[in-house]
């Protein structure tokens, strides 16, 4: 029925079964500082299991005390963490997936007591401190470092982290960067950063595949928009990242009104996959609420993508993708976009799903109390 959609694809040599990827999704099952526990191990296996071609797991922190999002983030920032992600990784692949990671430095959103970026810009009633030339270099052999580690524990791919508004995104948007160096001011000094870092891990892991998760627009006034985005998208795929995952918002702009009824809507960032596919050579991933067959085969057939991204919707249902080539889409537990387990997660506590079953729910609730 979905011909297009259950079809081989090719990303960097790497052959993926199918054009579903699980998109990385921060649930909080990370044990205490950000070991790799058991449940996380459970839920990632669970992941791959699904059917989906290639699982990038949630991201992992490149600097634990200065640019880890919460304490139950993965870490990648030392040899340490090794050990954890090798089983990691061969629990996903062992299910049959191809494993990615996507590694991190949430910037102002560093749940530390002293969070850096690229300006002391106001964020949530904290002031971060604006890096220095120095921390900047630092930063980005920090993330040379945390992808070679990636590497080194035999996943297939690594993604940098360049959504969410995290510490990439902050340096390219006028919003956060207020800079007056070379890292600041006009785009093309805004984009210098993140066009470092990615030139950087890839000639350190090279011809190891580096991803992008890509914020196409912040949906806020003042913030980045599609305009520019776009120019950075080409500047990306001129350096041979291995894919696009595109996405919409911040965490300033992700409980807006407005925002909220958008996201509730299948396909809500769509659109801005399609612009940037129209831009660039390299793959493309969409994602937001993709919740049947039917829409995503459209997605990729009418070329605004070339792979589809499922976050919560594969977490709701892990059996959807089987679901949807068996034709019993209307048994599919369907996200319900009430943002629950958004709000869990914000306020550091692990996440279950409000529409899974009560026991399963009990399960998953267990294992933190």
């Amino acid at each position: 029925m979905y011909g297009k959609l259950f079809e081989s694809f090719q990303i960097d040599g790497l052959k993926l079964k199918n054009r579903l990827i699980m998109a990385p999704l921060y649930l909080g099952y990370a044990g205490e500082g950000g070991s790799v526990s058991a449940l996380l191990l459970k839920h990632y296996g669970l992941m791959a299991r699904s059917g989906v071609a290639l699982v990038v797991v949630e991201n992992a922190t490149i600097d634990y005390l200065r640019g880890g999002g919460s304490h139950r983030t993965i870490r990648s920032d030392t040899d340490d963490t090794i050990e954890g992600l090798q089983r990691l990784a061969e629990t996903i692949k062992k299910e049959g997936a191809l494993a990615c990671l996507q590694i991190n430095h949430a910037g102002r959103f560093a749940a530390v007591p002293n969070p850096v970026a690229p300006s002391a810009v106001d964020t949530f009633g904290r002031i971060p401190t604006a890096l220095t030339k120095e921390e900047i270099d630092e930063i980005e052999d920090s993330f040379v470092d945390a992808a070679l580690r990636v590497r080194k524990a035999g996943f297939d791919m690594v993604e940098l982290h360049g959504g969410t508004g995290y510490l990439l995104a902050q340096f390219l948007s006028p919003r956060t960067n207020k800079r007056l160096d070379e890292y600041g001011g006009s785009f093309e000094n805004r984009q210098r950063f993140a066009l470092e870092v990615v030139s950087k891990v890839n000639n350190a892991v090279s011809p190891f595949p580096v991803g992008y998760r890509f914020l196409a627009d912040e949906w806020l006034p003042d913030g980045l928009k599609l305009e520019e985005s776009v120019l950075f998208a080409r500047s990306l795929a001129s350096l041979g990242v291995a894919y696009l995952s595109v996405m919409g918002g911040t965490y300033e702009s992700f409980f807006l009104p407005d925002i909220l009824e958008k996201s509730a809507k299948p396909g809500y960032m769509v659109d801005l996959a399609a612009t940037i596919k129209k831009e660039v050579d390299v793959p493309v991933i969409a994602a937001g609420l993709i919740n049947n067959g039917e829409l995503a085969e459209r997605i990729v057939t009418q070329g605004k993508a070339d792979l589809i991204g499922l976050a919560r919707v594969l977490w709701t249902d892990p059996e959807w993708p089987q679901k949807v080539i068996q034709g019993r889409e209307n048994d599919i537990l369907q996200c319900d976009s009430c943002n629950a387990c958004t709000k869990l997660v914000m306020k550091g506590k692990p996440a279950f799903c409000a529409r899974w079953p009560v026991d399963k729910q009990k399960f998953w609730r267990a294992k933190f109390e």
